[in-house]
């Protein structure tokens, strides 16, 4: 690839922040011209939003190195504050604006104060809505992840484990039969998500409470790619909050963190909580206006 790189045949070279950030990496990209740096996911940037990697931090370093080659921050999951800080923390010094809007309007969504056996609930919407579709369950722990997708499997459905502690083998291939195959469930932690872009997944289920409404966006927008109707269905107890909350008050995280995690997690138990549409309530998270949708479960 780099051979290739340095003779120009190449149009796009995809590189991760910790490999474009190595001595080696930068002088090579010193050589042929470069037309453009896009830099997708770039809420990670931002220590505030849901998937902070200090290594996005550095890519200012592009600007100072590369004065004279454009740059683009792309991301489908930024509120306003996390806008602020991608223009700043990568220098990108009278930068335009671009915000498309932030509705996929052939979602549904539906949250379920968890009554009952939520996994039982699970089976019921899959068999009753979904047979034989592809879909997404995210949960929090990875023994859960294994547990629900073998006892999905003896149920009928069949699903697959999909967590960071399993092998990368493993993980490759369960990802590449997802990709690939009619019909599979994916049962995961958020370790699985990022770049997946198959289109006809149908639903994408929640059988913990997320951490945020921008970490419940992105991953219910894997659902429905194609524009076709798909379902975000969401069970979730007490108990998740009170284990939510926990986990906030015992990170090692400032003061400051704490504060805005707490207030995140407090607008989405407001979208789980609210009498009135969804869209509504997660639309204007993001600073969006719309009226009532018609198409989650309290409209309906």
């Amino acid at each position: 690839v780099e051979a290739r790189f340095r003779a120009g045949e190449l149009d796009l070279l995809y590189l991760a922040p910790e490999r474009l950030l190595l001595d080696r990496t930068l002088d090579m990209l010193d050589g042929p011209p470069l037309a453009l740096f896009a830099i997708d996911e770039a809420h990670c940037v931002s220590q505030w939003g849901h998937d902070f990697r200090p290594e996005y931090l550095q890519l200012a370093v592009l600007g100072e190195r590369f004065p004279g080659v454009p740059r683009i921050a792309l991301t489908a999951t930024a509120d306003e504050r996390t806008r602020v800080e991608i223009v700043e923390k990568l220098a990108l010094k009278d930068a335009r604006l671009f915000i498309s809007s932030f509705d996929r309007p052939n979602i549904r969504y539906r949250i379920h104060e968890g009554q009952g056996n939520a996994r039982e609930q699970l089976l019921r919407f899959i068999r009753d809505e979904h047979p034989g579709e592809a879909g997404i369950v995210y949960c929090l722990s990875r023994q859960k992840t294994e547990d629900l997708a073998e006892w999905l499997t003896e149920k009928g459905v069949p699903a697959l484990p999909y967590h960071a502690g399993l092998s990368s083998d493993v993980r490759a291939h369960h990802q590449s039969r997802f990709i690939g195959e009619e019909g599979l469930v994916m049962v995961a932690t958020i370790a699985f998500g990022m770049g997946i872009d198959k289109p006809d997944v149908r639903f994408v289920a929640h059988l913990d409470l997320p951490k945020s409404i921008e970490g419940y966006y992105q991953e219910t927008g894997r659902a429905g790619r194609d524009g076709l109707p798909a379902d975000a269905w969401m069970a979730y107890g007490l108990a998740d909050v009170v284990q939510q909350r926990r986990l906030i008050e015992q990170s090692e995280a400032n003061d400051e963190f704490k504060r805005v995690s707490s207030a995140k997690l407090d607008a989405l138990l407001g979208l789980a909580e609210t009498a009135g549409c969804r869209r509504v309530r997660l639309l204007d998270y993001f600073g969006e206006a719309s009226a009532p949708c018609g198409n989650c479960d309290n409209c309906l």
